[in-house]
């Protein structure tokens, strides 16, 4: 006779049994075996990888290959379910201690890596880590610091580095626990520029490097960290260029690098005056001791041509060197450098670039906080596409003909006497191909070319006034919200700058279909420009300062507001607060994600009281 207490053990094990099986079902979807995905290769050589054509279902360590070689998930799946936080269709998920390796090299080196994180579900808080081997992954290298993941919408995080050669990299989960996280979007930037060419000839033209405001700043560009003080990369038609920038140094400004090259014989650069400014002076200086002493190389040069003219200096120097150039006279009056040229010298190794986790020059004065979406200057990325100014920075959507966001910086120092312009234009920086937006497209359509980042921010100059003209910073907006409520909020802002503040602004519009003066609509100009539900901006207020991201504190104070584009808004734009949370719910984008995780979660809770 079977004792009844042995009927409950098989009747528990059966429910047991049923229950893991029910687990496994909703977690791991059941699909074809591992097949080959895709690493793409974008326009400008960088690695992307979103893992929207693989399979894996199981957690079990195995090989999966891609289109350059295979990579190893160890404790780790493609994710496809509702509770994946993914861009697309699909992520990686890890659990316990598992990760991603690539078991390939990328001989092109690496100057930066960024990813995309998030929480699993409703499960709870975790750790990753990003490492590098340059040894066949023999040996491993942590970039930067751990990433605390703690939200469950998708995060960035960039690691600027400065890699030569060849290099993989692993993602691992760092904290053991059951809890689960998601990669997606992982962007892997070449740095081929860190070695030099057959003939010991280091060139930098400053063309793939970002800093759209005079005030201090780091930009790595190809061959390394470069400070620039008073100066900024320069893409007007004014710059005297030989591509698509040349740095632009004003007054007393400086140009300097940040890292060591061994030997070098001779530096040669190009430099004219910026438009139709007066002649400057400035000198070439050197130091052997990492930037602690200067010494002038040659004689005072003269910068007096609106034309690029070459010139080259002798040096002669074995060990470690850095270079820099100083802006001596012509107050101002501004200068354009460009095409720097280092010969007979090789990097040194140990002293180059901004090795490690914080993102040192990444992006503009206007991107200090972050970059949202992590938008990338690529032809393939056409609705998420970095286009740079110098008065603002975007993600541009091809598809809607609008920017999913500006950002920019606002103090005191980018109001001047300048008139407003008016001068409505197609922005010819798109890709070609793309759709340009002419001033004629709003015409009649019930809706306002709504500027995001406002012409009365930029009033410094004539050419800061026009360039917030461009039809790429221009919305749809219905009359009464954008000359009235939206207005209103604007004066607000530059109000908030007396007494010694500077703001940092990001702003943009989501959905489809407003209610302008002609009625409600989804698209104007024949079909080709998203008309918005909702236009919404999130501001940071910090008192004057050094340091930004360093001096953000619980206590900051951010305002984030979200207005219907809609004829029967009321004036009072404070009735339209909102918590930065709620805004990125409903936008999917990550803002302030530079800002310390533990300061961040405290400032986008709340909605401002004052």
């Amino acid at each position: 006779m079977i004792k009844i207490p042995y009927l409950k053990w098989l009747l528990a094990l059966q429910v047991l049994l049923l229950l893991s099986a029910c687990e496994t079902q909703q977690e791991e979807l059941i699909e074809p075996a591992n097949r080959q995905e895709n690493f793409t290769v974008t326009a400008d050589g960088a690695f992307f990888e979103d893992f929207e054509t693989v399979s894996k279902t199981s957690y079990d360590g195995a090989s999966v290959l891609f289109a350059d070689g295979s990579w190893y998930f160890d404790d780790a799946l493609v994710g496809t379910l509702s509770t994946d936080r993914k861009n697309g269709s699909r992520s990686v998920r890890l659990r316990n201690n598992g990760g991603i390796m690539m078991e390939f090299d990328l001989v092109e080196g690496a100057r930066s890596i960024s990813l995309q994180y998030g929480k699993f579900g409703r499960d709870k808080t975790s750790t990753i880590g990003v490492y590098y081997s340059t040894d066949a992954g023999n040996t491993w290298v942590q970039a930067g610091s751990e990433i605390t993941v703690n939200k469950n919408s998708l995060k960035t995080t960039i690691f600027n580095l400065d890699i030569s050669g060849n290099v993989r990299f692993q993602i691992r989960k760092t904290d053991g626990s059951s809890n689960r996280v998601n990669i997606d979007d992982i962007l892997i930037t070449p740095n081929p520029g860190a070695i030099p060419g057959a003939d010991g000839e280091i060139t930098e033209t400053f063309d793939d490097g970002s800093k759209g405001s005079y005030a201090s700043g780091v930009v790595t560009v190809a061959s390394g960290d470069w400070l620039l003080n008073d100066a900024l990369l320069g893409s007007l038609d004014n710059d005297r260029r030989t591509g698509l920038k040349s740095v632009r140094i004003r007054d007393f400004g400086s140009l300097e690098m940040l890292f060591d090259v061994q030997g070098a014989a001779s530096i040669s650069l190009n430099h004219a005056v910026y438009g139709s400014d007066g002649s400057s002076t400035w000198e070439l200086q050197s130091s052997i001791d990492g930037g602690i002493n200067w010494t002038s190389e040659g004689a005072q040069v003269t910068s007096s041509s609106i034309n690029l003219e070459n010139i080259v200096f002798p040096v002669s120097f074995s060990g470690n060197v850095r270079f820099r150039i100083i802006k001596l006279t012509g107050s101002g009056d501004r200068i354009n450098i460009d095409d720097f040229v280092i010969s007979g010298t090789t990097i040194d190794e140990g002293t180059g670039g901004n090795p490690g986790g914080n993102p040192g020059g990444f992006g503009a004065v206007h991107l200090t906080m972050g970059n949202p979406s992590n938008a990338v200057t690529d032809v393939t990325l056409e609705n998420n596409y970095l286009l740079e100014k110098e008065e603002y920075v975007m993600s541009y959507n091809r598809g809607n003909a609008t920017a999913n966001w500006v950002s920019w910086h606002l103090d005191e120092a980018w109001f001047g006497d300048a008139p407003r312009q008016n001068d409505f234009r197609a922005d010819t920086s798109l890709p070609a191909g793309w759709f340009q937006v002419s001033h004629s497209d709003y015409t009649n359509s019930g809706f306002d070319r709504g500027h995001v980042c406002p012409s009365a921010d930029r009033t410094l100059s004539v050419d800061d006034n026009s360039n917030t003209f461009f039809m790429t910073n221009m919305m749809p907006q219905a009359p009464n919200n954008n000359r009235i409520a939206w207005a209103n909020l604007e004066n607000y802002c530059r109000s908030m700058l007396s007494g010694g503040f500077e703001i940092y602004i990001i702003s943009g519009g989501y959905g489809s279909g407003g209610d302008g003066s002609n009625g409600y609509a989804t698209t104007i100009a024949n079909g080709q420009i998203n008309v918005p539900s909702n236009t919404w901006k999130v501001i940071m207020i910090l008192p004057d300062g050094e340091n930004d991201v360093d001096r953000v504190t619980s206590n900051t104070r951010v305002i984030a507001v979200d207005m219907p584009n809609s004829q029967n808004v009321v004036s009072d734009w404070t009735q339209y607060k909102t918590s930065v949370d709620d805004l990125e719910a409903i936008t999917g984008y990550d803002f302030f994600d530079l800002v310390p995780d533990a300061i961040e979660d405290v400032i986008e809770a709340s909605v401002d009281a004052i």
